[in-house]
């Protein structure tokens, strides 16, 4: 995996379809978004089990309001295309998101074993 997919309201569905998915929604004007995108951007180098996925709000509007994405940043931890977890506060450090992925990661283990 390793790489990060640019989702539009076109792929998004085919993107978060199948496996773990990591979705980061984001907004161009957003500066929480802007930071963390380096450390989303490592997560995806550093992690083999999930795919990562970038929805630029804006861009895809419809999509946000089907997902009930109502603030930015916005992670959604989806598997096999249904949301499992959600992140969304306007003050997330890159630890925080980390520790929330990993914890995310954890239940939904637990869940399947």
């Amino acid at each position: 995996m390793g790489a990060v997919a640019e989702a539009t309201r076109e792929n998004f569905d085919e993107l978060v379809a199948s496996g773990t998915t990591l979705v980061d929604v984001w907004g161009p004007d957003c500066r929480p978004c802007l930071a963390l995108k380096p450390h989303v951007e490592k997560l995806a180098e550093a992690r083999d089990d999930i795919n990562v996925v970038m929805l630029e709000a804006p861009k895809a509007r419809r999509v946000c309001i089907r997902l009930k994405v109502h603030g930015l940043p916005t992670f959604l931890l989806m598997r096999d295309g249904e949301e499992v977890a959600r992140l969304s506060e306007s003050t997330i450090s890159p630890t925080q998101l980390k520790d929330w992925l990993d914890t995310s990661l954890d239940e939904m283990t637990e869940e399947v074993s």
